[in-house]
């Protein structure tokens, strides 16, 4: 009996043991697992707030990026005035270029139109051509103008003003000449004769020196030198003997003879 109680106790004990031995791997279990979710979870905490993180930094890069990007835009928006303002500035200057060229193009053929009234040009009188001034050319078709009326007293006045004004002018021997047929008009006899040789000093060879000739000897019949006008005369028909004044030169001397 004693032995059976004995067992049974051993037995009651030994329940209790693995009870308790169940109970503190149930525990034990427990508390690891309770510790393997507490990692997990820091671990989850550390990784959220890690994450949140990057996500403020990437916030904070991306706003960032905005404030460049609107910079830049500014910038790009400040250049394209800049541009626009220098594009317009380059047409008024090519404008005002254009303008000023047009100006500059009016004023050099007004300068040109001006230098040409001063510019030599070739005339042709007497059958003669040379190179005058337009102030000679003006001054002698005015007074020949003069002449031609039938005014040769007048003519006599702007001939002799011509020839005052301008003595190295090609006009000058046909100035003469016809200064001196003024004062034969005029019956200015010794004027007229003292121009007529004038003429054919400077100019024997003129086209009209036979003429001048002739008139010398007119002038001389008018002064009643008859010996002076044949020996003129006779000087025409030596010195320009194929002219068709030679031949009126002969006729007169056969007159005088």
């Amino acid at each position: 009996m004693t032995k059976r109680l004995n067992t049974a106790r051993s037995l009651t004990r030994l329940g209790l043991a693995l009870s308790l031995a169940g109970l503190m791997t149930t525990a034990h279990a427990g508390l690891f697992e309770d510790d393997e979710a507490r990692r997990a979870i820091l671990d989850l905490r550390q990784r959220l707030e890690q994450t949140q993180g990057s996500i403020k930094s990437l916030g904070d890069e991306n706003a960032a990026l905005r404030r460049a990007l609107l910079d830049f835009q500014t910038q790009i928006d400040s250049l394209k005035s800049e541009i626009s303002q220098s594009r317009g500035a380059q047409e008024r200057l090519a404008r005002d270029v254009s303008e000023v060229q047009l100006r500059q193009k009016d004023v050099q053929a007004g300068v040109d139109e001006r230098l040409r009234r001063f510019e030599p040009l070739k005339v042709s009188v007497d059958g003669r051509e040379f190179m005058a001034e337009p102030a000679e050319k003006r001054d002698f078709e005015s007074a020949m103008e003069v002449f031609r009326k039938g005014d040769f007293a007048a003519a006599q006045l702007a001939l002799a003003g011509f020839v005052q004004r301008h003595g190295q002018s090609g006009y000058m021997p046909s100035a003469l000449f016809w200064l001196g047929n003024a004062q034969y008009a005029t019956k200015s006899y010794k004027e007229s004769m003292a121009n007529f040789q004038q003429m054919l000093s400077i100019a024997p060879a003129h086209p009209r020196a036979p003429e001048a000739m002739l008139a010398i000897s007119n002038v001389q019949i008018e002064l009643k030198d008859l010996k002076g006008a044949r020996r003129t005369l006779d000087d025409l028909v030596k010195s320009y003997p194929a002219s068709e004044t030679a031949a009126t030169a002969r006729d007169r001397l056969a007159r005088l003879r």
